[in-house]
């Protein structure tokens, strides 16, 4: 069989080509289906009813002729009668929306004594109803499938990434996320979130399934013999790679069975780049392209374009520029890019796609929250997540969705594997509940939001993960309801930025605004530089409160024209806002063209 192992992308995966090998649990530690029976549905909110603990607040509805119903007053008043009647203390506190009046009882009040309240106002024939006012909490109930309990990467509050508390918010509902892999083998406990995708592998040495490109994304399988995909290479059984990725974004949830996705709300477009030994450029772009809604040729248009791409995929070498130009289409289109770092244990700068521009690169974390001794590192990570290390126990790693085939397909099952590829799907579902959270979003404010509000690592991470561990309730909470086409504040006066020199600041004037500045705050940059590594970006409150945009970092690409995402909440809206840029490296220089707030 023809192999051009230099010109492959091989995954970033289980039991694959060495040069992007991740370590695969043996087929012994695979979890088995466990039925239950189907869940009732999960209500948005659940009513606190602690037993033996009495309302101290009662909402009174009066008739519409009462003039309790119009008078703050004349409810005031009916309120300190009654509690001249029960011996009670009873506080009107005020007008509801619909006209029912809300009034307090005494600290602590017993049983009893609410009983003698609620009576005298149920005896009153002014009044139509009274009911207590019963304390709600919003809450995504813990799921129900019978593996969660394994799911360490998404609960455990060291170092899983609190996407439980995300669910109160969204759960990814309204968003596609495209999983561009080795396609998808059925499973039950991911077949509600699946939606139409691509077989894109055009030669069928690489394709298994005796066919090139076609609508059928099924997995057929990619094991090989020894020495097939290159000489030493050992044999290897199919990986199943795409389903486990797919599984870990949007596992079906509080379906009594199974694991629990990520964004277990969205929907899942497996794409095929991936076969036996691996996968050519050319079909990874294409996909790339398709995926995001763009035009490919001889292809039909695609009618699930994805938000969001998950690559769990890569090769040694620069960024090609065919790559980094599909790459581009597709954010440019508003489709987000997640790439995974790649398990070599080495500087990121050397594995593609992963140190491509305008992606969103994921190293692996452990279960102790240190980077995952596999995991690649550097300053071109954006963002590590977990991704399992099994060199202690086979818990450690990341549970999914696979199948027990060797070669072909056979029965569904779980696994656990560990990988660059499992932290990647982390992230790719957390973008896609930001962005079902708030729409408006674009791929850079994605990104900018995900690193502005990571957590430090519990663990180390020699050599650099990026802004920490995404952290999916903080992430989504500071994104949810922010919009990208508010008001917008604007500086159009060009400012010299010196060559390793003093910071230069350049002012916007906000006013008319209310209280403080949103949890989302829009950051949008246009700077033209010779080297961007050598700028640090600082945002300056009103107070002086100063917020990191940018660190100078190893990057030899020019210009920074990028927005990013502020929580600024906590700093009042109106006053004096600046924008800090200093060089702080000699021979080069450039120039803030223009920056702008958007509220």
């Amino acid at each position: 069989m023809r192999t051009s192992p230099e010109l492959r992308r091989k995954l970033i995966s289980v039991a694959v080509v060495s040069a992007a090998l991740l370590t695969a649990a043996p087929a012994s530690v695979a979890v088995a289906q466990e039925s239950a029976p189907q869940p009732a549905a999960v209500p948005a909110a659940q009513t606190e009813a602690a037993p033996g603990a009495p309302a101290e607040r009662l909402i009174v509805g009066y008739k519409s002729g009462a003039s309790e119903a119009k008078s703050n007053r004349a409810a005031a008043e009916d309120a300190a009668a009654k509690a001249e009647k029960t011996g009670e203390e009873i506080d009107f506190q005020r007008r509801l929306g619909t006209g029912a009046a809300l009034v307090e009882l005494g600290t602590n009040p017993t049983r009893a004594d609410v009983a003698d309240v609620v009576a005298q106002y149920q005896a009153d024939p002014q009044v139509a109803y009274v009911v207590p006012d019963r304390l709600n909490k919003p809450t995504a109930v813990t799921p129900n499938d019978t593996e969660y309990s394994k799911q360490w990467d998404l609960f455990e509050s060291t170092a899983g990434m609190n996407v439980p508390a995300a669910w109160d918010t969204t759960t990814g509902t309204g968003v596609t996320v495209a999983v561009i892999d080795t396609g998808y083998v059925t499973h039950s406990d991911l077949a509600a979130n699946i939606v139409g995708g691509y077989d894109f592998i055009s030669d069928t040495a690489v394709s298994v399934d005796g066919n090139g490109r076609d609508s059928n994304p099924a997995d057929p399988g990619d094991w090989y013999n020894a020495n097939e995909c290159g000489a030493g290479i050992p044999a290897s059984n199919s990986s199943w790679h795409g389903t486990h990725v797919a599984g870990t974004i949007a596992a079906a949830t509080n379906n009594g069975k199974g694991v629990a996705g990520v964004a277990y709300g969205a929907k899942i477009s497996p794409i095929r780049v991936l076969g036996k030994c691996g996968g050519y450029d050319s079909d990874i772009i294409d996909a790339i392209t398709w995926a995001s809604g763009g035009t490919v040729s001889g292809v039909p248009a695609n009618t699930n374009v994805a938000k969001v791409i998950n690559m769990s995929l890569g090769g040694s070498g620069a960024c090609s520029t065919a790559t980094q130009s599909a790459i581009n289409g597709a954010v440019n289109r508003g489709t987000a890019v997640v790439v995974a770092a790649g398990n070599e244990n080495q500087n990121v700068s050397n594995a593609s796609p992963a140190n491509c521009g305008n992606v969103i690169t994921v190293a692996a974390t452990n279960r102790a929250g240190g980077r995952a001794s596999y995991s690649n590192y550097g300053s071109l990570v954006d963002i590590a997540a977990p991704g399992g290390e099994t060199r202690t126990a086979t818990a450690n790693g990341i549970l999914s969705t696979l199948n027990s085939g060797t070669k072909t397909p056979s029965s569904e099952n779980y696994a656990y594997y560990q990988g660059t590829s499992m932290a990647t799907p982390h992230v790719a579902g957390l973008a896609a509940l930001m962005k079902s959270a708030n729409t408006a979003l674009t791929p850079a404010q994605i990104e900018s939001a995900i690193k502005a509000n990571a957590r430090a690592l519990p663990g180390t991470c020699s050599g650099g993960c990026g802004a920490g561990l995404a952290d999916a309730a903080k992430t989504v909470q500071a994104v949810k309801g922010g919009s990208s086409t508010g008001t917008t504040f604007s500086s159009t006066t060009a400012v010299a930025i010196p060559d390793n020199g003093s910071a230069i600041e350049s002012p916007i004037s906000v006013t008319g605004r209310s209280g403080n500045a949103p949890s989302a705050l829009q950051v949008g940059v246009d700077i033209t530089h010779t080297y961007r590594g050598d700028l640090v970006i600082d945002l300056v409150a009103p107070d002086g409160s100063a917020y990191r945009l940018k660190s100078a970092a190893s990057d030899s690409a020019d210009d920074v024209k990028t927005t990013y995402t502020v929580n600024a909440s906590g700093e009042s809206a109106n006053g004096t806002w600046k924008l800090r840029v200093q060089d702080t490296a000699a021979q080069d220089t450039g120039t803030l063209n223009s920056w702008k707030l958007t509220f």
